[in-house]
């Protein structure tokens, strides 16, 4: 196993290395991080000149980006436009973006397994054609919109249900919040739940249409078939032998959707005023800070790879023949 991963940690360096140099190449002649000065009426050529110094504008792209990546394999990310130290930046806007996905993956995770498992041994029954609707919907509609209904429609219908203001439809935290721990984590998990529905929808439809067409090709394999004839209880069908060999081609689809997760977050803390990772980028992207904007780009690259290495460490545990591949 320790071969395995090494194997698969041999291949995603030169990854997160070429995609750092592609989006640093973008973003370094995407456009002018100076250009907000060239139209105030009291800059000087001279100023200019000093920041573009500063900021290393003067030097070649090449030499930027070896500037950089020496920086970055010593745990230095840079400094923002702004001069603050984008890894406090980072620490401070993960810790917001991670309460959000972390939460939606772990709930779209088990309502996939639910509905994808019932979706397949229950096949054609009404809960089987509800839910497939649905999933065809939820992959249809943009994240945005559906933030924007749950907004508009179910938080005020929530908190009228609730008796208060429970659910709230902006920012991760209420600001200057004070009081016990249980009042500050029932502020969290106010702010969690529109954010958290909203990205977990799409995922919970892809996850469970592939569990679903999984499971019902492992209940025609034949040793699922035997089983059955030996007068084994279908519960121990279904998850000793069923989802056991359902699970390994699902596994591919959640590493990979969680890659989209990380994309749609960016939409829906834009849509939800959340100062996490997605806000963070969208400030870099418009300000061509190169730093922050690269600095997203390699925790969630990495992140990613993280998820795909999960990925092939559940198939040699769920089928020792690809370890050996």
């Amino acid at each position: 196993m320790g071969g395995f991963v090494v194997r698969r940690l041999a291949v995603s360096v030169p990854l997160l290395l070429a995609a750092s140099i592609l989006v640093f190449a973008l973003v370094a002649n995407a456009s002018d991080p100076l250009a907000e000065l060239y139209n105030l009426p009291d800059v000087t050529p001279e100023v200019i000149d000093a920041r573009r110094a500063e900021l290393s504008l003067d030097r070649p792209v090449v030499e930027r980006y070896r500037k950089w990546l020496t920086a970055f394999v010593q745990g230095d990310f840079g400094k923002s436009q702004g001069g603050r130290e984008v890894r406090s930046l980072l620490w401070e806007r993960l810790q917001v973006t991670l309460r959000m996905t972390l939460v939606a993956t772990v709930v779209a995770l088990g309502l996939a397994l639910l509905v994808g498992t019932i979706g397949a041994v229950r096949q054609h029954s009404t809960f089987d054609k509800v839910t497939r609707v649905a999933g065809y919907l939820f992959l249809a509609v943009p994240v945005f919109w559906v933030g924007g209904l749950l907004k508009e429609y179910a938080a005020i219908r929530l908190n009228r249900l609730l008796g208060g203001q429970l659910v709230f439809t902006v920012g991760e935290a209420t600001p200057n919040l004070s009081g016990s721990l249980a009042h500050r984590l029932a502020d969290y998990a106010g702010h969690l739940v529109l954010p958290t529905i909203t990205l977990a929808l799409g995922p919970i439809a892809a996850w469970s249409r592939h569990l679903r067409a999984s499971a019902l090709d492992a209940m025609s394999a034949e040793h699922v078939v035997a089983a059955r004839a030996k007068g084994l209880p279908e519960w121990r069908v279904v998850t000793g032998h069923v989802l056991r060999n359902a699970l390994i081609p699902f596994t591919t689809v959640v590493a990979l959707r969680f890659g989209h997760i990380l994309g749609g977050a960016v939409i829906v803390e834009r849509v939800f005023s959340w100062q996490g990772m997605g806000q963070m980028l969208i400030d870099g992207v418009t300000r061509a800070d190169t730093n922050v904007v690269l600095a997203w780009l390699m925790v969630t690259a990495t992140t990613v790879l993280i998820f795909n290495l999960l990925a092939d460490l559940a198939y040699g545990w769920l089928d020792p023949r690809i370890r050996d591949d």
